[in-house]
């Protein structure tokens, strides 16, 4: 199970949205651009100043825009005649720099440290990538989860949230930090088991 089953309800809810934006002239891919070009303003910001604990309220806020920005270039995209070659680069591309800007500064938040937040980013990419490799193999993307995009941006959302409101992190977070780890690498096991039944069915 994943978040990302509800896509499909979030997307009904941003059509109307969709609509008025394409209708002006926006594309998907500066939708894209955008979303990621704001995720790295934003980590960049809250890793230069981590003890202003009530910067991190800018996380689950952001996360959930980012999410919604997501929806509205992929619906741009294959709604409006917006697919293109170059779209599927930087969808890809910008998902994975902008994941890693915004997990970055949980590195320097007690009681995390450097090794598992580079662990988290670094897996989180991973995951991707063998969330691509069922299109290379002429079958679907695969979004497995169960710590997919949208489950890593509800967990780190909750960590930004609880940090601000306390100005800390229990010392329990982490072992959740751990955790995350090993839900990840379940995650690129699973999304390679699924694709390769795929291309095997």
């Amino acid at each position: 199970m994943s978040i990302y089953a509800l896509k499909p309800k979030f997307q009904n809810l941003l059509r109307p949205l969709v609509r008025q934006l394409a209708a002006k002239g926006v594309t998907a891919n500066q939708v894209t651009l955008i979303a990621c070009l704001l995720s790295i303003l934003l980590g960049v910001v809250l890793a230069l100043f981590p003890t202003f604990s009530s910067l991190f309220f800018l996380i689950p806020i952001w996360l959930f825009l980012r999410m919604a920005l997501n929806a509205i270039d992929g619906m741009l995209a294959r709604e409006f005649n917006q697919k293109s070659r170059l779209g599927g680069y930087l969808n890809e591309i910008t998902d994975v720099v902008s994941d890693a800007a915004l997990y970055l500064p949980f590195a320097f938040v007690a009681p995390f440290d450097g090794i598992q937040i580079s662990s988290i980013i670094w897996l989180a990419a991973l995951s991707e990538l063998c969330g691509i490799l069922g299109q290379v193999q002429g079958k679907t993307r695969r979004y497995d989860g169960p710590m997919g995009k949208s489950d890593r941006a509800f967990v780190f959302g909750v960590l930004g949230l609880l940090y601000a409101v306390n100005g800390s992190l229990h010392s329990l977070f982490w072992w959740v930090a751990n955790i995350v780890i090993i839900l990840l690498i379940v995650t690129c096991i699973k999304r390679v088991k699924n694709g390769l039944a795929e291309v095997t069915a």
